[in-house]
């Protein structure tokens, strides 16, 4: 553990270390005082909107496994998401459908599914909408030429993972005795240890990708997951234009692939990579220059991840549970998805 967060620390350091090489504090600074701040203050409202799609979408996915309030999804939404932000190594993920199950008495196994298939759609909606933007708008025609063909290899690229995950998730959800008959077939051939455990997921993720076999609820979690997305590049868009760099909405398409990729990087909160991977985007691909892209950087991390850190710590302090009680509840979470067990003890906080 402490050599993973040395590690971590170092390549956090790298990035930012790369990302401000170039750059003039003082025009950084002086780009940040000068952005428009209706669109500023725009981007905020678009961060509210992309929690409460999400918030929308978990409800469809979470439906077929039981009945949930709207107000508890969010809070354990954004405990969730701050989470990512303050602990390391996705405690988040993990801990979001814990306290959530705890909660609204849900199968805790079967929640946890439900954020992989979260993260399914969300890589779904991104990768479609990267393809709608080169293949739809023609938004390759505003790109330099060095990067014309590789845009256009990776759109078709993405445009078909987006249909086979689709294709993947509704044959492991309304076909399980294809997926039972393909477990069968590894178990002949893979030791017991390995098959078993094979068994083990393919058990637990057909429980939460239920929403799949009811052909409404499926719909609605994908329409929600581009809401969610068209959301996130909205925010992303406004402080962009903000800034002054010529950039479509639909720009953000390409944008947000980069920036997914940044927030995959294990550094806490995405500091470094997720700035990293802007400023690379905003400057070789709309034109930005280098002290503009940094301050854009900046601004753009802080709004997308600082206002879910502030009300996450207030839900928090609600709920009585500090950042210690979080890993603790962390560990708890990741025994019991190990285990598979569903005895689940309702988790009793105080309400203001």
């Amino acid at each position: 553990m402490r050599l993973r967060t040395v590690l971590v620390t170092l390549l956090t350091l790298g990035l930012l270390a790369w990302f401000l090489k170039n750059a003039n504090l003082a025009d950084v600074w002086m780009h940040v005082r000068t952005a428009r701040t209706d669109l500023l203050v725009l981007s905020f409202i678009f961060v509210l909107l992309t929690y409460w799609a999400r918030t929308i979408r978990w409800q469809y996915l979470l439906a077929p496994i039981g009945n949930t309030h709207f107000r508890a999804v969010f809070r354990a939404t954004i405990i969730g998401f701050a989470a990512l932000s303050l602990l390391p190594a996705r405690v988040g993920d993990v801990l979001r459908p814990y306290l959530l199950a705890r909660r609204e008495g849900l199968a805790i196994s079967a929640t946890f599914a439900t954020v992989v298939m979260e993260r399914v759609l969300d890589l779904i909606a991104v990768l479609a909408l990267l393809a709608l933007y080169v293949w739809g708008f023609s938004g390759t025609g505003a790109l330099p030429p060095a990067f014309l063909r590789p845009v256009e290899i990776s759109a078709t690229v993405a445009g078909a993972v987006a249909v086979g995950l689709l294709v993947i998730m509704w044959i492991l959800a309304t076909h399980p005795e294809r997926i039972g008959a393909l477990v069968g077939m590894a178990a002949r051939v893979l030791p017991g240890r390995i098959s078993h455990r094979i068994e083990e997921i393919v058990s637990v993720f057909s429980g939460g990708f239920a929403a799949a076999r009811e052909p409404r609820a499926l719909v609605m979690a994908i329409i929600w997951s581009f809401a969610t997305w068209l959301a996130i590049a909205g925010e992303a868009w406004a402080v962009t234009v903000a800034f002054g760099i010529k950039m479509p909405f639909e720009g953000t398409f390409l944008l947000q692939g980069l920036l997914v990729i940044g927030v995959a990087v294990p550094t806490p909160g995405g500091v470094g990579s997720y700035h990293a991977a802007y400023r690379w985007g905003v400057m070789n691909l709309f034109g930005a220059q280098n002290d503009q892209a940094v301050a854009g950087a900046i601004v753009t991390h802080a709004i997308s991840f600082l206002p879910v850190v502030l009300l996450g710590l207030v839900f928090m302090a609600q709920d009585n549970l500090s950042v210690g009680r979080l890993k603790d509840l962390a560990g708890a979470a990741r025994e019991k998805e190990r285990s598979k067990t569903d005895e689940v003890p309702v988790l009793r906080t105080s309400r203001r």
